[in-house]
């Protein structure tokens, strides 16, 4: 793999590029030497080689006074299968050198952690056979109970585990907090069988197996069965179905379908159809003992939510995208403690993964991805671009990929081109960004991406990501590509890669560049969605030869304004309070009902909560008068306000006045002087009613 050490630390400059003076070919081996001086040095480490990375570590830690791991970790970057190992790998020291420079960013700020903990306690489902197979590998580690299905198998004659059996299984929970419903029909109780096997001599029909359980199809009821079991009571046709209900901290699923059929199933369930899958679930199970952390993926800023206002539903796309179900809607929180009118969602922090397609598809921000940070996230994409850039790459195309699935097949990539004529590998002009997962980084991010100077960002996606994932970043990507191509930016500058194998990555990265920015953004990407996103938007513009008027956009898209059906309006202004952006406004000056359209983020709950219904969402980007447009307000609907008959004070609006005198002018009690009374203010009203001699009053009564 060739590399120009001179070149490299020009582009990184003296401090990222120190030790670049010399290249090494065989730095595991040959030249250990030199990574031990370095190792002394005290300095930060970073070695281009993942592949030998424990060998490294354990040179560190037999070389005389370096620096041990926990004071001073040794960085590791992959330049080989990522950038050299390419049919253009002597292009690729623009690649080289970004990569390099990424990996010295500092690490990210840390974030708080979700606990849990498990004493070991813990449920085998499946047939009797299998699930007491597993129990053998498990026993010695875990306490065991088995829940089994009747007639599935038989039970071992000894009784050494809790075993109930049920139908009907509900799951619930997650690692350490599991609760574990089912329905208990059999005449037959497990708890009190001891397995003498009387009701199986007994029964004329064997309804009765060795999973001591009663098939009831076959059984003619002539409780034979029950008479020899008098001592023990286990049996009872008369028994009615008892809903049993236990807490497990573990769960192991031998059913042939999952019990919880998510995409993501939550931490501590294991689910194994096949022997393959449940020796990889018991190496696993038996490990699942102690108190265990991960990070707290998410931050949630409820103001900014735009899910529900007073029990109406708006904006639900993270709760439709979460494939773990981690996400509920808390829209019924109103006139509860600390509640009032606003409520949002509740994200359950047990049960999240981390997959961040909720923060992708949030359009206010509320929901912000933290591991890393959008700003953290927005500085290593500027770091790599920068430095590509610098050092004389380019067309950057952004590659991000998962540290998985997807680091694993860009691996395959790579070596496949190494030792075949036909695969070309990662081109010099691909640039690889790892994520935890691929759904974390969105519109923001790509579009910031492309103001940094990419040519193009893509998003590879394997097969751990849920079908989910997928149609959500399509759905975005279409809004963002809209936008691009709306300001006249030539090429497909945004694309989803799902890719199953090398030859499908390496047809996929042969893509031709699409049309960069002139100039590169100087801005850093904020904590805050919206205002990265506005950033970006000044940027973009900038750079175009010509802005539209407007672009149209797709329906996901969290740009837009609203269409007022100025018939059908009331001007109640319901919608304004609704409004959880600020983006719709009154004027205490007229009757007025204004936007401004840059704070709409298109959740719809003013249509929702428009009684008339009069409020249509209008998906677009405005960037008339540069862009100024859309921050101004608009007036969407204006009337004249209704005058009282009698003073003349202007106190409602003419529609509602209509719609009251529609609803009510038929009624007994609102005829003559009465209806005139509808259209008087409230104390034109008090007066009407007694000055009036013909009114009936109380004392009349």
């Amino acid at each position: 793999m060739p590399l120009d050490g001179p070149a490299l630390k020009a582009a990184l400059g003296p401090e990222a590029g120190a030790g670049l003076e010399t290249t090494h070919t065989l730095l595991c081996r040959r030249e250990a030497g030199a990574f031990q001086r370095a190792a002394k040095s005290g300095d930060d480490v970073l070695v281009a080689c993942t592949q030998e990375s424990r060998l490294f570590q354990q040179l560190n830690e037999q070389t005389e006074r370096a620096l041990p791991l926990s004071e001073r970790p040794i960085r590791f970057v992959n330049i080989r299968e990522t950038g050299g190992w390419s049919k253009d790998g002597r292009q690729a020291s623009p690649k080289i050198a970004a990569l390099l420079a990424l990996a010295q960013l500092p690490d990210a700020a840390p974030v708080p952690t979700v606990s849990y903990r498990s004493q070991g306690r813990a449920l085998i489902i499946g047939d009797a056979e299998r699930a007491a197979r597993a129990a053998e590998m498990l026993a010695d580690k875990l306490d065991l109970s088995l829940l089994i299905q009747p007639g599935q198998g038989a039970l071992p004659q000894t009784r050494t585990l809790p075993v109930f059996a049920g139908e009907q299984v509900q799951i619930s929970g997650w690692l350490g907090a599991f609760e574990v419903s089912w329905t208990q029909r059999n005449p037959i109780d497990l708890d009190l069988c001891t397995r003498c096997n009387a009701c199986v001599d007994a029964c004329p029909e064997g309804a009765i197996d060795f999973s001591y359980q009663i098939d009831l199809s076959k059984c003619s009821s002539h409780r034979d069965c029950v008479k020899v079991c008098a001592a023990a009571g286990a049996i009872d046709f008369d028994r009615p179905p008892q809903i049993r209900s236990e807490s497990f901290d573990l769960v192991l699923d031998l059913s042939s379908a999952p019990l919880i059929a998510l995409h993501q199933p939550p931490q501590g369930y294991f689910h194994a159809a096949d022997d393959a899958q449940l020796m990889a679930a018991v190496l696993q199970l038996r490990e699942a003992v102690g108190e265990f952390e991960k990070p707290k993926f998410f931050n949630y800023k409820q103001k900014l939510c735009a899910h529900s206002r007073n029990e109406q539903i708006g904006c639900s796309a993270c709760i439709d995208v979460c494939s773990a179900q981690a996400i509920r809607s808390d829209a019924s929180r109103k006139g509860k403690a600390g509640g009032a009118t606003l409520a949002g969602i509740i994200v359950e922090p047990h049960l999240c993964v981390g997959c961040g397609a909720c923060t992708t598809v949030c359009p206010s921000g509320a929901l912000s991805y933290a591991t890393p940070g959008p700003d953290a996230q927005g500085q290593r994409i500027r770091t790599l671009l920068s430095t590509y850039a610098r050092a004389g790459g380019k067309d950057a195309a952004l590659l991000i990929h998962s540290q998985s699935g997807g680091a694993k097949l860009i691996g395959d990539l790579g070596r496949a081109a190494r030792t075949q004529a036909a695969v070309h590998g990662v081109p010099a002009r691909v640039l690889p960004l790892d994520a935890w997962h691929t759904a974390s980084i969105g519109m923001e991010l790509w579009l910031s991406a492309i103001a940094y100077g990419a040519s193009q960002v893509w998003v590879l996606m394997t097969s751990e990501e849920a079908p989910d994932y997928r149609a959500a970043v399509r759905e975005q990507m279409a809004t963002a590509q809209a936008i691009l191509s709306g300001l006249g930016f030539k090429g497909q500058h945004l694309t989803l890669i799902e890719a199953g194998n090398v030859a499908a990555l390496d047809l996929a990265l042969q893509a031709r560049p699409a049309e960069c920015l002139g100039q590169a953004a100087a801005y850093r990407v904020l904590a805050d969605k919206r205002a990265t996103l506005e950033l970006c938007l000044e940027h973009l513009m900038g750079q175009a030869q010509a802005v539209p008027e407007e672009i149209a956009l797709p329906e996901a898209s969290p740009f837009g304004g609203l269409i007022v059906n100025a018939d059908a309006c009331s001007m109640c202004l319901s919608c304004v309070s609704a409004c959880p952006a600020g983006a719709l406004a009154d004027n205490p000056d007229k009757l007025q009902l204004r936007l401004i359209e840059k704070n709409c983020v298109q959740c719809g709950l003013c249509a929702s909560t428009c009684p008339e219904g009069a409020i249509t969402l209008r998906p677009r980007l405005l960037l008339a008068d540069g862009g100024r447009q859309r921050k101004q307000l608009q007036v969407l609907n204006e009337v004249e306000p209704f005058c009282c008959v009698r003073c003349a004070k202007p106190f409602a609006t003419p529609k509602a006045i209509e719609l009251m005198l529609a609803k009510l002018g038929a009624h007994p009690m609102f005829q003559g002087a009465a209806r005139e009374r509808l259209q008087m203010c409230s104390d034109c009203r008090v007066i009407a009613m007694h000055s009036n001699p013909h009114e009936v009053r109380i004392n009349d009564l």
